[in-house]
């Protein structure tokens, strides 16, 4: 039987970000991943590290989002600088495209929301076409308008995750795959985790499982109201440089490719692409940007989005000390924020009142 402080069960952007703060804080830390074939939400996504519209309507949660913004530029040296690896971080600011005034009209009350709640710490521009052809000259004449927003950046998500699981393993974590969790016992010190490669015995366990947090919290008196929702994505052949910001539909890559994207479908756990909804994007993206009308796809991929009743992150302890539930939709944003403040929150057993704002209990019963 494998003997650890720490059990973090998933392996994802959320499991090793936790993992990477809890190492780098001496706690002698267990990642138990599941195999290759497991729902993967961390290698789909598009990159992401975004802070216009959210948190709107939850303050915490606009307050939670600028905080991590903020880590992020020290933490990508610092997983740089440990690692070796560059995972691509830019925050130069990012740019939401619209078509349509009224949704462009909505969205700014919205953000206008964000930056009083967070006391202007937030801020952002709306532009004009002529204001947005400044920034972006290839952007389609269809596009009516758009907001800026200087907290905004993107990240290689398949390099961020390989880099939080080296620099977990450099602290001195362990990372063990094919170790899927099938049940969970409170005991005298701590916790019996039963996987399928034996049992582990672990002084305090950590659900980072996205979906498959619905199943396990219950083992550790928790409840965790999740449901997927699939997103679709296409990417270019490598191109020039033509997309100076991330965008939320449209983002280069720095080896030229363009990620196109994203659908939002309610498909249960199917997460596979279909041609009518990659032509839909494939549409978009040339009324959004006109100069990819020619370009080649050479890839898509469909992955699916770990959601709450209301969108929002969950987390939360149990009455069984030293058990914690960790789920959320933008785990890349959130990384920084996870690695630095959360981590190190769980191994100091310091549950802050500002993280019990997440909790499922705002769900009722």
């Amino acid at each position: 039987m494998m003997h650890c402080d720490i059990a973090i069960i998933g392996g994802g952007m959320v499991g090793a970000a936790l993992g990477f703060g809890l190492a780098k804080a001496g706690k002698n830390t267990l990642i138990l991943d599941q195999g290759d074939q497991a729902l993967r939400a961390a290698r789909g996504n598009f990159g992401l590290v975004w802070v216009q519209g959210k948190g709107a309507d939850f303050p915490s949660y606009a307050h939670w989002t600028l905080e991590s913004s903020q880590l992020w530029p020290q933490f990508a040296v610092e997983l740089k600088d440990l690692t070796g690896i560059d995972v691509q971080f830019q925050q130069q600011g990012g740019i939401e495209l619209f078509l349509d005034e009224d949704e462009l009209n909505e969205y700014e009350q919205e953000l206008a929301q964000q930056a009083q709640l967070t006391k202007h710490a937030f801020n952002y521009q709306r532009l004009n076409p002529a204001q947005l052809a400044e920034k972006e000259p290839y952007i389609g004449k269809e596009v009516i308008g758009a907001t800026f927003s200087p907290h905004d950046g993107h990240v290689n998500p398949l390099l961020l995750l390989r880099a939080m699981l080296a620099g977990f393993q450099m602290h001195g974590g362990h990372y063990h795959a094919q170790h899927s969790v099938s049940d969970i016992q409170p005991n005298a010190a701590g916790f019996q985790l039963n996987t399928a490669k034996g049992y582990v015995q672990a002084k305090k366990v950590i659900l980072a499982a996205g979906l498959d947090n619905a199943r396990l919290a219950p083992m550790v008196a928790l409840k965790q109201d999740l449901h997927p929702q699939k997103g679709q994505i296409l990417v270019t052949e490598r191109l020039p440089p033509i997309l100076h910001h991330p965008t939320n539909y449209l983002r280069q890559t720095q080896n030229g490719t363009i990620q196109i994207g994203a659908s939002s479908e309610q498909t249960g756990l199917d997460d596979g692409n279909t041609v009518s909804v990659m032509a839909q994007l494939a549409h978009r993206a040339k009324r959004l940007m006109p100069a990819l009308a020619d370009q080649n796809i050479v890839r898509a991929w469909g992955a699916l989005r770990v959601l709450s009743p209301d969108g929002y992150p969950i987390y939360d302890r149990s009455r069984f000390v030293g058990a914690y539930a960790i789920s959320c939709h933008s785990a890349v944003t959130l990384a920084a924020a996870h690695a630095h403040i959360l981590a190190r929150l769980i191994a100091e057993d310091d549950w802050s009142p500002k993280i019990d704002t997440f909790s499922a209990t705002r769900f009722g019963d």
